[in-house]
């Protein structure tokens, strides 16, 4: 009698793997949600008037309970940033440029530059008053005023940094001027430029506020002194979270916009 086994092959589907977290890109959002729950229950346990501290619950019950009013004022003050920093923007290239192009204008400028940002913007904001009305006009001008500075520093920066061997090589190989600057120092600068690009954003958005709050009609920075003289605290906080909110979209926008034109200056070790 002959016994005939089979052997049953192994399975060659597809092997399912297991789900994994990836924590790079949920860390933000769970950082978020443990300062929310943090704050809310430090509220809860040392019973925080709201006129002082809102609970992040009755903070967003201000979102909704006064949204018309957050989303158009938010519109605004999102208008007058992106005008001001997109003035900056420009301004700054170009006078960034300008003061790299060579070492006597860097030394003469530079410090000028450095005395004019020394001036808290708050003090200019009266002055722009005087000179163009309340209104849209002196919030878009102080957002351009504090987010010009750093893009100039780093434009002109990255043009003074180049090495004076590099420099002496294209020289002796018959380079003009314009050609160093055209080939090495503007490919140079950039990486200094769309970086500072980040921190001018956020920076546009600080002017903007504070025009807004002393000399405009509209916008989150009128809005919230409005709601601090009728101790509505909550909207107060509303107003800031409104903020935050488009802050962290901006930068983001600026990242990414520095990831997709100068993802060549970064090593591979960092950009992952």
């Amino acid at each position: 009698m002959t016994i005939v086994t089979e052997t049953i092959p192994p399975s060659t589907g597809p092997k399912v793997r297991p789900m994994r977290i990836n924590w790079v890109r949920a860390a933000p959002w769970l950082y978020t949600l443990g300062l929310f729950l943090g704050w809310e229950l430090l509220v809860i346990l040392l019973d925080t008037p709201v006129t002082v501290l809102p609970a992040p619950s009755r903070v967003f019950q201000a979102v909704v309970q006064y949204w018309s009013a957050i989303w158009k004022n938010s519109l605004q003050t999102l208008f007058t940033t992106t005008l001001g920093f997109g003035l900056a923007v420009v301004g700054g290239l170009a006078l960034g440029l300008f003061i790299g192009w060579s070492k006597t204008i860097y030394a003469g400028l530079y410090p000028l530059m450095i005395g004019f940002n020394a001036i808290p913007k708050v003090a200019v904001v009266p002055i722009l008053v005087i000179w163009f009305g309340i209104g849209t006009i002196p919030a878009i001008i102080t957002a351009f005023l504090i987010s010009f500075f750093p893009i100039v520093v780093n434009v002109a920066t990255g043009l003074a940094t180049i090495e004076p061997e590099t420099e002496d090589v294209l020289r002796a190989l018959g380079a003009r001027k314009m050609d160093i600057m055209l080939k090495v120092g503007i490919p140079r600068s950039m990486p200094y430029f769309f970086g500072s690009l980040k921190i001018a954003i956020t920076l546009a958005f600080v002017g903007s506020v504070l025009s807004e709050t002393v000399a405009a009609n509209y916008g989150l920075g009128n809005m919230m002194s409005s709601a601090q003289s009728q101790f509505n605290v909550p909207l107060v906080f509303a107003g800031l979270l409104a903020l935050a909110v488009e802050g962290i979209a901006m930068y983001a926008l600026m990242a990414w916009i520095e990831k997709r034109m100068t993802g060549w200056a970064h090593r591979s070790t960092m950009s992952h």
